[in-house]
C-alpha cells in the first residue's frame, strides 16, 4: 500500500480518521527555509471540520506538533514529521456499518484487497487524511514562497451553480470572505444557499475548485510519462472524492479550430511570452511560464442521511442508514487540499530540475 508521494520533495502521511491521530513525514525539504508555524496552523485551519454551517460538524481544532526537521525556525534538511492529534471521534457512530458497505464508498474495495477494514469513519480511505497533506503542502509554499510562487484554488462550481468569470477578472483577497471560499460574493451567496438547503434535505451535492499557480518558471516537467500535467493529474487524483481534473481549455478546447486555439509567442522586454494561454502554462509537458489553471471535479459526498439498499460482508441484501457527521458539499474544504497538493507537485519538480543541472 503506496502511501508516499513525490521524487525528491516526498511526502509519506499515517494515520486514521479515528484512530489517535494522524501525520506526515516530509523528506527532501532543503535546509534553511524558514518554516512558520503559524501559517501551517492557519492551512490546517482552513480545511479542519466544524467551520461553518455547510461543513461537518465534527470538532477538530487540528492542532499539530513538530517533532523533527525544525530548528529555531528553519528547516534543518532532515525529515520533518509533522502530527496531528484526534480529539472528536465518535467511532460509535459508524457501529451500524461494521459488517455493510456503504454505496460508492470504499468499504467494499478495501475489503476486497485487504480482507480487513476499518469501518470507523472510513479509516484510512477517510478524507481526514488530507490534514496531513494540508500540513505538508504549507511547508512546500513555504519553500515555494523563496521562488516567487504563489497557488491560490477557489470554488468556481457547487452543484448546478457556477461561476462564469474567468480567473484573471477575480480578486483572489476575496476568497476568504465567505464560508463557501468563491471569490464572487454574488455567486458565493447562491452557492451557499443551495449547500445549506441540500443539508436540510439530508442530501449532498459535487462542486469544483479552481486552481491557479503563478510565477512558476519555465522548464518544470518531464517530456513523457512525467510531464507536468500529468503529475499535477495524479495528485489531484488522488484526494478523496475527485472525479475529473483539466487544465487550460480542458474539454472546452475541442470546440475550438487549432488556429483560435494556438498560443500565439511575442517577446517582451526580452522574455517570451504567450498572447493567449489556452495551454494553460504547459506546453509538451513542460511549463512555460505562463499561469498554470487547472479544475478538479468533486462528486456528491457518498454519505447521505438517508436509507440506501446495500449488501452486508456476506452478500445479503441489507439496508444502510446514514450516520455520523458529514459534509453535504466537500469543495469549500478542498480548497487548501488542492493548493497543498498542487504545492507539493511543484516543490518537487523545482528540486528536480535543480537536480538535473550542472
Amino acid at each position: 500500500m503506496r502511501n508516499t508521494f513525490g521524487n525528491v520533495f516526498t511526502i509519506t502521511t499515517f494515520g486514521e480518521s479515528h484512530g489517535k491521530g494522524l501525520g506526515v513525514v516530509i523528506d527532501g525539504c532543503p535546509a534553511g527555509i524558514s518554516i512558520s508555524e503559524d501559517f501551517i496552523r492557519k492551512e490546517l485551519q482552513r480545511r479542519k471540520p466544524g467551520q461553518s454551517k455547510i461543513t461537518t460538524q465534527r470538532k477538530e481544532e487540528d492542532e499539530f506538533e513538530i517533532l523533527s526537521g525544525i530548528f529555531e525556525g528553519k528547516s534543518t534538511g532532515t525529515p520533518i514529521a509533522i502530527v496531528i492529534y484526534n480529539t472528536d471521534q465518535k467511532s460509535k457512530d459508524y457501529s451500524h456499518i461494521a459488517d455493510k458497505f456503504r454505496p460508492s464508498h470504499a468499504d467494499f474495495t478495501y475489503h476486497e484487497k485487504f480482507g480487513v477494514r476499518d469501518y470507523r469513519g472510513g479509516g484510512r480511505s477517510s478524507a481526514r487524511e488530507t490534514a496531513a497533506r494540508v500540513a505538508a503542502g504549507a511547508v512546500a509554499k513555504l519553500m515555494l514562497a523563496q521562488y516567487g510562487i504563489s497557488i491560490h484554488a477557489y470554488v468556481s462550481q457547487a452543484g448546478h451553480i457556477r461561476l462564469e468569470k474567468p480567473y484573471a477578472d477575480l480578486d483572489f483577497e476575496q476568497i476568504e470572505s465567505n464560508i463557501v471560499r468563491c471569490p464572487d460574493s454574488a455567486t458565493a451567496e447562491q452557492m451557499i444557499a443551495l449547500i445549506d438547503e441540500t443539508r436540510r434535505d439530508r442530501d449532498t451535492i459535487g462542486g469544483v475548485v479552481s486552481c491557479v499557480a503563478q510565477g512558476v518558471p519555465t522548464a518544470l516537467g518531464e517530456p513523457v510519462f512525467d510531464r507536468l500535467h500529468a503529475v499535477l493529474g495524479h495528485a489531484m487524483l488522488s484526494i478523496n472524492a475527485v472525479k475529473g481534473f483539466e487544465y487550460g481549455s480542458g474539454f472546452e478546447g475541442v470546440s475550438m479550430k487549432g488556429s483560435a486555439h494556438n498560443d500565439a509567442f511575442y517577446s517582451e522586454e526580452g522574455k517570451i511570452k504567450t498572447k493567449t494561454n489556452h495551454s494553460g502554462g504547459i506546453q509538451g509537458g513542460i511549463s512555460n511560464g505562463e499561469d498554470i489553471y487547472f479544475r478538479v471535479a468533486f462528486k456528491p459526498v457518498a454519505t447521505i442521511m438517508q436509507d440506501q439498499d446495500s449488501v452486508n460482508t456476506m452478500g445479503e441484501s441489507t439496508i444502510v442508514t446514514g450516520k455520523g457527521r458529514h459534509d453535504p458539499c466537500v469543495v469549500p474544504r478542498a480548497v487548501p487540499i488542492v493548493e497543498a497538493m498542487c504545492a507539493l507537485v511543484l516543490a518537487d519538480f523545482i528540486l528536480l530540475n535543480r537536480s538535473s543541472k550542472l
